[in-house]
């Protein structure tokens, strides 16, 4: 008979005690997975996590407490975790996972690394040092009431990149500044606005935070569905010289002279620059055009109407006047803010900042209400502008207790048994929440963890300069953290060098400049993650507006749109069905990036609702992503998929 040591046989127990494992995020499940680590008899862990805490993490990060704010995560969990079990040895580093001090030897110390973590690029970052460790790797994530768990291992099973994720979602700048429609482009715009106003002449300035020339508010003159003459429309244009006093110069210093004026800022918002929105008339051919607001006017007309409907205060949808009144306290509110942090200060848009939170609320809803869209409430809105899922402690906590039986699962020496396991909202078919599936087999297209990566890129020479291929394609795309780049050309021309300073020369010039024209290739190194890739270029001067690249091979955001019917069409407002309708979620709007909610869980509620056994994988930055199809074997579940008790020694 096995000698057992508590529910564990001795063997187990003692490697439990004896190897040395990495836990990598301590929010909602790197909470609930280090006390279970402690509490199933794990004595050697270190964990890391670069966030301290706030206020908004205690109802579910129950390792901390209301005198915890402001302190590291890491070391606050590691002294609660100790409480369980002071005999364990818990090392903390309050820092990014991301810093070159933990390099690949760093990895190579452990038996076993696990996610917990709330961004894509650390998440690819540890699946390429694990992978170069040769090192399993345990994934994890929720999403509300959804979760997943699966096991990453060298040539055994996919890593986290085999299959491509769709690019958390973005808008066209012309469809936020001049025709949107949908409410999600109105509270993008009414964020932006909250930092960055812009002139016509495109010369940024700040309104309450800080400048970016990338987040213009102002009408976008060069919208080529406009196709305007300005000259012949300036006349035509009716925009308050006497309200607004709007010269379109440096919009920060204005708002200074004016004092931060709530109804001159109001009426140079929703009515300048909607009347002059206006002049572009070959935009409203077939859209419904804006109807600019004025201050005095709504002053007259609805003085009695503030709110509408019961409920909780955060969930009412106030009504037009009320919104004006939202707008002109938080406003007040924000330039005293100002006037207390002194001379040449700038505020951070947050949304647990009140003041903050109210004034996008209301500029959102009064651009919606220009457009004809219907209205959100604060709550609607907050979703959408904070990109929230509501963190469920539940799933964070089932979800901790199934990392631990698949690492209970590794050390046994039975990683061929682990499952990638899937928590359900709603029981599938055969009545189950959790449902497991066999692990997935390497992708031969995977361009991190096959034996010689490459990948083949799609963009113009003459237009992509170096910064950018090192920042957009190399570093945001391609997720290295310090790319060393040369031409394949037999010469090794050095384009771009980690080490500072050495190529900066280079960043603004392009491609082209360097030889390189279709079929060109660079190879790509970043020795921190022990990682190279070849990138074979195409040039193409016919990519679609706002693409500025294409990696070839990637898989598609979604499938097409089924067809509408025509007479819908036609009556849809301002261009969008959806915005004609109340909606009481933001779940259609939403990108998850809570610490708690984590990305490989699926966010398909048709394969919970037709029992489906094998989910999407889903992405925390972006919608679902695509899962390739699967052979017939694979989609049938194990005859041990049928019991509820997975064996682990």
């Amino acid at each position: 008979m096995a000698q057992l040591v508590g529910s564990l046989r001795k063997e187990l127990a003692d490697s439990l005690s004896s190897c040395k494992v990495l836990v990598v995020g301590a929010g909602g499940i790197g909470c609930e997975l280090l006390k279970n680590l402690v509490l199933t008899g794990f004595k050697n862990i270190e964990v890391i996590d670069l966030d301290t805490i706030d206020v908004s993490n205690l109802n579910r990060q129950f390792l901390f407490q209301k005198k915890h704010v402001g302190l590291s995560k890491a070391q606050v969990a590691k002294e609660s975790a100790l409480q369980f079990c002071p005999t364990a040895n818990i090392t903390a580093y309050h820092d990014s996972v991301m810093n070159p001090d933990y390099n690949v030897e760093f990895f190579k110390k452990f038996v076993l690394v696990m996610n917990a973590l709330d961004n894509r690029a650390a998440r690819n970052h540890v699946n390429r040092m694990c992978l170069a460790a040769d090192i399993p790797l345990i994934e994890s994530g929720t999403a509300g009431y959804l979760g997943q768990v699966t096991v990453i291992k060298k040539g055994l099973t996919e890593c986290y990149e085999c299959q491509p994720k769709p690019a958390q979602k973005t808008f066209p700048g012309c469809t936020i500044r001049n025709t949107p429609s949908e409410p999600i482009h109105c509270i993008v715009w009414a964020k932006y606005l909250f930092n960055f106003v812009s002139s016509v002449s495109c010369s940024c300035s700040q309104l309450f935070g800080e400048e970016d020339a990338d987040q213009d508010v102002s009408p976008d003159m060069a919208d080529p569905e406009a196709a305007w003459n300005p000259k012949e429309t300036a006349a035509e244009s009716l925009a308050s010289e006497k309200d607004g006093d709007i010269k379109r110069v440096n919009t920060k210093d204005w708002a200074r002279s004016i004092r931060y004026d709530p109804v001159k800022l109001f009426n140079k918002f929703f009515k300048d620059d909607v009347m002059y929105l206006l002049t572009m008339d070959k935009l409203w051919k077939k859209r419904k055009a804006p109807i600019p607001l004025d201050w005095h006017h709504l002053e007259k007309t609805s003085p009695q109407e503030v709110s509408g409907g019961g409920g909780l205060k955060d969930q009412q949808v106030l009504g037009i006047w009320g919104q004006c009144q939202l707008f002109r306290h938080s406003v007040e509110t924000l330039y005293s803010q100002l006037q207390e942090k002194g001379e040449g200060a700038e505020l951070v848009w947050d949304k647990d900042e009140p003041a903050a939170m109210d004034f996008v609320t209301a500029a959102a809803n009064l651009r919606m209400h220009i457009f004809s869209m219907n209205m959100k409430s604060l709550f609607d809105v907050k979703s959408m502008a904070g990109n929230i899922i509501p963190a469920i402690a539940t799933t964070n906590a089932i979800i901790a207790g199934l990392i631990v039986l698949e690492s209970l699962k590794i050390l046994s020496g039975q990683i061929e048994s682990c499952r990638t396991i899937f928590l359900n909202k709603c029981p599938n078919l055969r009545k189950k929440l959790l449902v497991p599936c066999i692990l997935d087999s390497p992708s031969t297209n995977c361009y991190v963890c096959v034996s010689k990566p490459e990948a083949t890129v799609k963009l113009n020479v003459h237009k992509t300069t170096i910064l950018f291929l090192q920042d957009r394609l190399l570093k945001e795309r391609f997720g290295m953290v310090a790319p060393d780049v040369q031409i394949e050309d037999g010469k090794g021309t050095i384009l771009i060098s980690s080490e500072e300073g050495e190529t900066e020369a280079n960043n603004n010039k392009f491609l082209s400049d360097f030889g390189i024209r279709n079929g060109s290739r660079l190879q790509a190194d970043d020795f921190l993650q022990d990682y190279t890739l070849l990138v074979n270029v195409l040039h193409t001067e016919e990519l679609e507006r706002d693409v500025e690249f294409e990696v070839i091979g990637d898989a598609p955001d979604k499938a097409p749109p089924p067809q509408a019917n025509q007479e819908e069409v036609n009556n849809i407002a301002n261009g969008n069905k959806e915005s004609s309708k109340q909606s009481t979620s933001a779940e259609d709007d939403i990108m998850i990036v809570d610490s708690d909610v984590e990305e490989q869980a699926s966010s398909s509620s048709a394969a919970v609702a037709t029992g489906a056994t094998k989910r999407k994988h889903f992405d925390v930055d972006s919608e679902s992503s695509v899962k390739r199809p699967r052979t017939d074997q694979s989609m049938t579940p194990s005859d041990d998929d049928d019991d509820e008790i997975m064996e682990l020694d």
